[in-house]
């Protein structure tokens, strides 16, 4: 290949062209000359690439130019191992470049489609990427669109079974209102027939009511005394066998019992584990008491002869109640289990297994065909002893619900609860009526008193307080601590309060004046505490296995 280099100067000298195997294209007979063309080119070269350096770094910065084409011919012999051809190119190239023969016009840079390839390809690697991207969602988009078009057709056909399941019953609705005003014309007959009952009733209780306040007048014989004194005698009237057993000793009921005049009688040892509860028969001078050995165990008082055991929870008891004829038991155990107990037939006649945890207690209603029982799945429960299933179950405290009662002759049901609270419930439909708020402690059991204005609560922490109905909040507080008070209940007169303390003794209260005393005889916790129905007489049961009679 040949170059053809022209020199501008100043007298307008003509160069003829130089092959490239020369190194100056000089002749020998024109040395001086050449000399001093030779410094002057070499002058205008340094100048000019001077000036090209300018002009390329002017343009670009170094990191927007592409390779150069130098670079390219040499990287391109340099991966086909063509070193000499390396060699001669890299002389010449540089030999050009450092005399100025190349321009910058000249030199340029690598070929656009080189680039435009790179640049291609690094955008099809991209737009590769993406690809996979797009199909990876729309293949999820594809299956939430199958699992959508599922769910739309098993909701169309729910739909469906709905409005044939709405239709059938407007259809009943409409058969049974029609079945029903058939009806109306017997119950309006019946209804009159019914009033017309009531009243004849009434009239019959006002008559009887009269006969016998005339009765009662009439047995009293007064007379007027020589001494000028009327004197009034009075004729016993016969006992009726069927009144209430709480009616049953009225003046024991009545009279008050003296501050601290309770003194320990005796001792029984009645267990061998800790008594967890007892209860006492509601005629006869019987205990029940439960253990945690997983027995309940029927004892004649005073001497503790044992009459009964029953064998059939898997834990320990909790609780016991009698049937208010004195004919069944009722008890709860950690088992989960409430059992139905009939003494005529020595066994287990019932077993009502619905509480998912410990139940804590229960409680037998005063007409006997109901019990409430509490447990450690934060519900209560009422069953129908008739029916043999659950009624109500009544939900609303937060934590273990600890006791339950019923207030003698009437629906409403209290519980304890381990939230600090206590609640009375309506058993006829088993909603909350009303929380008592004032524990700081968990609330260990709460009971009435005979009147049920008043109710005794115990907690975790000692303290005992009495709350007022009427009033719907607490009329006196006391503390018995530090150690938890276990068991509270009030004697016939309502006037004294006994304490099961976890300090081994058990606190009598009496209320009207709010003194305190200690009856200790246990050598360990008292668990619970109860009145005989003759007054004078108070039980307690211990973690000792040992129940304590204080006369």
């Amino acid at each position: 290949a040949e170059f053809t280099i022209t020199e501008d100067s100043k007298d307008d000298d003509q160069y003829e062209e130089v092959p490239p195997d020369d190194e100056f294209g000089l002749q020998e007979d024109d040395e001086d000359l050449a000399k001093a063309l030779q410094t002057i080119k070499e002058q205008a070269e340094d100048a000019q690439i001077l000036a090209l350096q300018s002009v390329l770094t002017s343009e670009k910065s170094v990191s927007e130019i592409p390779e150069a084409m130098d670079d390219f011919f040499c990287n391109f012999l340099v991966r086909l191992g063509m070193s000499r051809t390396l060699d001669c190119f890299q002389t010449e190239w540089y030999e050009l470049v450092q005399r100025g023969l190349l321009t910058a016009k000249d030199i340029e840079l690598v070929p656009t489609v080189y680039t435009r390839n790179q640049q291609l390809e690094a955008e099809n690697m991209c737009l590769k990427k993406e690809l996979e991207n797009y199909k990876h969602a729309a293949n999820k988009a594809k299956e939430a669109f199958l699992k959508m078009q599922k769910e739309r057709d098993f909701h169309r056909m729910h739909h469906k079974r709905v409005v044939q399941e709405k239709n059938r019953l407007i259809s009943d609705i409409k058969r049974l209102k029609a079945h029903y005003a058939s009806y109306e014309p017997v119950l309006k007959q019946l209804t009159e027939k019914y009033q017309t009952a009531l009243r004849q009733k009434m009239l019959t209780t006002l008559e009887r009511d009269r006969a016998v306040g005339q009765y009662f007048i009439s047995t009293y014989t007064a007379f007027l005394g020589t001494d000028n004194v009327f004197r009034f005698y009075f004729q016993e009237v016969p006992v009726d066998i069927q009144v209430t057993t709480h009616l049953t000793h009225p003046k024991e009921h009545t009279q008050r019992l003296k501050y601290g005049e309770y003194k320990l009688s005796s001792v029984l040892k009645v267990h061998d584990f800790s008594v967890s509860c007892l209860a006492l028969h509601p005629r006869k001078d019987i205990v029940v008491t439960g253990s945690d050995d997983h027995l309940w165990k029927m004892w004649a008082l005073p001497h503790g002869n044992i009459i009964m055991t029953g064998e059939g929870h898997t834990d320990w008891l909790s609780g016991c109640c009698f049937h208010p004829s004195g004919t069944q038991l009722v008890t709860s155990s950690g088992d989960t289990t409430v059992r139905i107990w009939d003494f005529s037939k020595r066994a287990c006649v019932l077993t009502l297994a619905e509480h998912t945890q410990a139940v804590w207690g229960c409680s037998w209603h005063s007409c006997g065909d109901f019990v409430a029982s509490a447990s450690m799945d934060n519900t209560s429960k009422i069953w129908d002893i008739n029916s043999e299933k659950c009624k109500y179950t009544m939900r609303g405290h937060k934590d273990s619900v600890n006791s339950i009662e019923f207030l003698p002759f009437s629906n409403i049901v209290l519980t304890s609860s381990a939230d600090k609270t206590l609640s009375l419930w309506d058993a006829r439909t088993g909603l909350r009526v009303y929380t008592f708020y004032g524990h700081l402690h968990s609330c260990n059991h709460a009971t009435f008193n005979l009147k049920g204005d008043l109710i005794a609560s115990c907690d975790s922490s000692g303290m005992m307080k009495l709350w007022d109905i009427r009033k719907s909040g607490p009329v006196l507080s006391v503390d018995a601590g530090p150690r938890p008070a276990n068991h509270a209940v009030f004697d016939r007169t309502g006037q004294v309060v006994a304490l099961a303390s976890g300090d081994g003794s058990v606190k009598v209260l009496q209320v009207a004046s709010g003194q305190q005393s200690s009856l200790r005889g246990h050598s360990g916790e008292v668990h619970s505490v109860g009145f005989h129905h003759r007054a004078e007489l108070l039980l307690s049961g211990g973690a000792d296995g040992k129940v304590c009679l204080w006369k």
